[in-house]
């Protein structure tokens, strides 16, 4: 069963995290994606301690499915080889810097000559051109400058970052679907993807509020929800439980569970608008009947009823739930030979199935490649 993408050819040109994820995305879907790496390879291959056999386990979670050949994009033959690859490519992805992107001449005007239909996605800090177009940027600094650090943590806490590299993944998907909207148009062209554009678009709601009206966002305490209350975290006899009730068919329901009637009839507490109004009171009460009970039992009681309720976990719970392995989605790369695993693609479909490749070694299929440039 052919893979959605199988027959359109990608050229990734692109280190750490964010153009690799979407390279990673597009290969998962069955696209041949061409990763061209610099003579020293991507800086992944050596940024994380994990070491599983020849492959880095940093470098092996973003760049499964892909083939990689080395070319020193700087000097004649390199460039004279890149023209030959995308000649039959659909796209090309990179997320270096600006200055660097034009200097190689992995732009569409610079490569339009070599295949009209090329599609060029430039994955940027702060987009191709601009005031800060050349300024360096990484995930930590793009979630400093939208505000997303200060909109994250507890009111008394310093401004937090996210527990995970929101910016890089979210820019790396908005690219893929650029690029394959792109595709679909049918035709080449330059697309412009930024870091900052993508971060603050992420802030849709907070972004419109704060621009329409004279509300600032704020944080509140247990990563609150900033109007529907209660939608937070608890502190339960043995450890964290998130609630969000958002209906009032729902909190009728909690109200009832946790035999609190009166809740129902209170004015402070029976209303969205008179539990946001009275957002201390009623968080504090219902922390107090919480706390008599551990996070799993008050999981096993309340979902059933439809309110959405789940234990706080972490990182290592979630790989060994149940629900994970029945998503299939903690995969082995490869044959099994090198004991390399990886979270595989959320997307699922019902006419194909995923292939998990080990990642390429640095220059591994160079020979193919440019044979097949010839061919």
């Amino acid at each position: 069963m052919n893979r959605p993408l199988e027959g359109i050819r990608i050229v990734e040109i692109g280190h750490m995290l964010a153009g690799p994820y979407c390279g990673l995305l597009l290969a998962d879907l069955g696209a041949d994606v061409i990763k061209i790496e610099p003579p020293e390879g991507d800086i992944a291959r050596k940024i994380s301690p994990h070491q599983i056999g020849p492959y880095n386990a940093y470098f092996g979670s973003l760049n499964r499915n892909k083939r990689s050949i080395v070319l020193d994009l700087a000097s004649p033959e390199g460039k004279a080889a890149l023209g030959d690859i995308v000649e039959n490519a659909h796209a090309l992805i990179t997320n270096l810097r600006p200055s660097a992107i034009k200097k190689l001449g992995l732009t569409y005007d610079a490569l339009r000559a070599r295949n009209e239909k090329l599609v060029c996605v430039a994955l940027t800090g702060y987009g191709l051109d601009g005031p800060y177009a050349e300024r360096p940027a990484y995930d930590y600094v793009i979630q400093a400058m939208t505000g997303l650090m200060s909109l994250t943590g507890d009111p008394d806490a310093a401004p937090t970052k996210a527990g995970y590299s929101a910016v890089d993944n979210s820019a790396g998907i908005m690219a893929a679907l650029a690029l394959l909207a792109k595709i679909i148009h049918g035709k080449g062209g330059q697309v412009d993807v930024a870091m900052y554009d993508v971060m603050l678009s992420q802030l849709n709601y907070l972004a419109g509020a704060t621009l329409n009206t004279s509300e600032q966002p704020q944080r509140f305490p247990n990563s609150s929800h900033p109007y529907i209350v209660p939608a937070q975290i608890f502190q339960t006899a043995d450890g964290w439980l998130t609630l969000f009730i958002t209906h009032d068919k729902f909190w009728e329901k909690f109200c009832m569970e946790l035999d609190k009637p009166d809740w129902l009839t209170d004015p402070r507490y029976a209303t969205m608008a008179g539990r946001r109004e009275n957002r201390n009171l009623v968080v504090n009460d219902i922390s107090k009947v919480l706390l008599s009970a551990s996070a799993e039992s008050w999981v096993q009681r309340l979902a059933p009823l439809g309110i959405v309720v789940a234990a706080v976990g972490t990182l290592q719970d979630a790989l060994s739930n149940e629900l994970t392995d029945y998503r299939k989605l903690v995969v082995q790369l490869g044959d099994g030979s090198i004991p390399l695993r990886a979270i595989g693609s959320p997307m699922k479909f019902s006419d194909s199935q995923p292939v998990y490749n080990l990642p390429p070694l640095l220059n591994e299929h160079a020979a193919e490649i440019l044979h097949e440039k010839t061919s």
